[in-house]
């Protein structure tokens, strides 16, 4: 078993007890440039989304070292899915950090989403 089938097995029963929930779901990606999240539906369908691959993002992270795929980026991401996802109405969501571990960038962009006002 490699290192993608190790996190992919433990981001499964995440995945499996949100779908039970029936509560939006607020998935994060992380690749080693950049980092994304998406605010899905029960019924799968995207609501809301954010990454440091946006030109808006892109711009506000121009000039810094790392650009994307530092803490710093990855709060900046929590913070503007947060406010996309208030401005449509949504405040509660459940949290999947799609196997990653609640460290470094993963946790800047689940606190940073706390402080800009989703509950989760």
């Amino acid at each position: 078993m490699d290192k993608k089938e190790s996190r992919l097995r433990r981001g499964r029963q995440t995945r499996i007890k949100i779908a039970q929930l029936k509560v939006n779901r607020l998935s994060v990606h992380r690749t080693n440039q950049h980092i994304y999240a998406n605010l899905t539906s029960p019924d799968a369908k995207v609501l809301v989304s954010a990454s440091t691959a946006e030109v808006e993002v892109r711009n506000e992270l121009a000039g810094k070292s790392g650009k994307g795929g530092n803490a710093a980026a990855a709060a900046l991401v929590g913070k503007r899915v947060a406010e996309k996802a208030l401005k449509a109405g949504i405040t509660e969501v459940a949290f999947d950090r799609s196997g990653f571990r609640y460290h470094g960038r993963v946790k800047a962009l689940a606190e940073a989403a706390r402080e800009a006002g989703l509950k989760f």
